[in-house]
């Protein structure tokens, strides 16, 4: 008799001994499924927004830039205001206020955003300001848009439409363009309650050289519209201002 009980004693621990074990494969199975679940959706997070913007943006394909959006009616009449701050360079990380919103022109830093493939920028990328205006001295529009805008899905489509049509070769300065955000702690916001602004810094016509004629170039939009944008650039070109001949290729 003892020696049965030893026996079932033991065939008793074995056998709890093996639920353990199993019940502890459950888990490490469970652990697994669990974190490649969360590596997938990790994954697919990242992979989605690229997608959508790709899907988004195919409309717009076979659309010239003055289709996209809305027409230039829903934008204000271009102002202008004298021009200072020619090679008034500062070092990186400087803070130079401006008086205006978005700058057109003035100090800024020694250094411009040369990523001459990136047509448009979010909140979190986005170059800073004394950085950009170095890029309008250069010739560069830049589009400003509010946080309305970038929380608005269709226009924010519009708007990379926008850009993507921008796209050109390393070596096409007449696509010097920007679209980049206006943040709340850049300064005031648009005036008249706008949500988007475009901006260039005018010597009074390309070639022109007398600084005593330049100017900053403002137009003010109440939506996204591509129809302004072109009128704009084409009024403001690239060789209109202080050094148009800068590139990404070095020149400063």
């Amino acid at each position: 008799m003892a020696k049965t009980d030893k026996t079932d004693r033991r065939a008793v621990i074995d056998q709890m001994r093996a639920k353990q074990k199993s019940a502890e494969r459950r888990r490490g199975f469970t652990i697994v499924g669990v974190c490649i679940a969360l590596a997938l959706l990790i994954v697919g997070a990242a992979a989605y927004s690229p997608i959508k913007n790709w899907w988004d943006l195919r409309q717009f394909n076979d659309i010239a830039l003055e289709k996209i959006g809305s027409p230039a009616n829903v934008c204000e009449k271009v102002t202008t205001k004298k021009a200072t701050g020619t090679q008034d360079h500062v070092p990186v990380n400087t803070d130079v206020p401006y008086e205006d919103s978005p700058p057109a022109f003035g100090q800024h830093w020694d250094e411009w955003d040369v990523r001459f493939d990136r047509k448009m920028y979010t909140s979190s990328d986005r170059p800073d300001v004394e950085r950009l205006v170095h890029n309008l001295e250069h010739g560069y529009t830049i589009l400003w848009y509010d946080d309305s805008i970038a929380d608005d899905d269709t226009q924010l489509t519009e708007l990379r439409a926008i850009a993507k049509k921008m796209d050109g070769q390393p070596d096409n300065d007449r696509t010097k363009f920007k679209a980049v955000p206006w943040k709340k702690d850049d300064g005031k916001p648009f005036p008249g309650g706008a949500h988007i602004a475009f901006s260039h810094w005018s010597v009074g016509g390309a070639g022109e050289s007398d600084a005593e004629k330049q100017v900053g170039v403002w137009q003010y939009c109440d939506k996204v519209s591509g129809e302004a944008l072109k009128e704009f650039m084409l009024e403001y070109p690239y060789m209109d201002s202080p050094e148009p001949n800068a590139s990404d290729r070095g020149e400063e």
